[in-house]
């Protein structure tokens, strides 16, 4: 039987391949903010490599996600619900996807495709550095 890895590491490569191409930046750039080498950075967006946890560290931190939303995966079976775990400062693409991610009657592409359509409806309809969330707040 299969060991299970504990890092999701699709879900890392994803996250840090988008940040990165949304910011404009190549593996270098990313490899001198974080101190994760650039051939390291590579396997983990081509979903090869298994980063130790100092890199996890790292990544997560750049990233500004917390680490639990990498770790495990959907490994589990299908009645396995998966917890989402996200930060207060995250931008909402980021929390609706996680949440769409958890949800188990969503394959992991579908959850993917319904993240990335929200993601550009999201970018055309906010107005840049507004939260929409506070208003729901006051």
């Amino acid at each position: 039987m299969a060991e299970k890895s504990l890092v999701n590491t699709v879900e890392l490569g994803r996250a840090i391949r988008r940040k990165r191409e949304e910011q404009g930046l190549s593996l270098r750039d990313v490899a001198d903010e974080t101190g994760v080498s650039a051939s390291t950075l590579s396997r983990i967006e081509n979903g090869t490599g298994k980063p130790d946890a100092d890199n996890i560290a790292r990544l997560t931190t750049w990233l500004n996600v917390p680490m639990e939303r990498i770790m495990g995966g959907r490994e589990g079976g299908a009645d396995e619900a998966k917890a989402v775990v996200y930060f207060p400062q995250e931008s909402m693409p980021e929390i609706v996807e996680a949440h769409l991610r958890a949800d188990r009657n969503l394959t992991p592409e579908t959850a993917h495709a319904l993240a990335e359509l929200f993601r550009v409806a999201y970018a055309q309809f906010s107005r840049p550095g507004e939260d929409p969330r506070s208003k729901r707040r006051k």
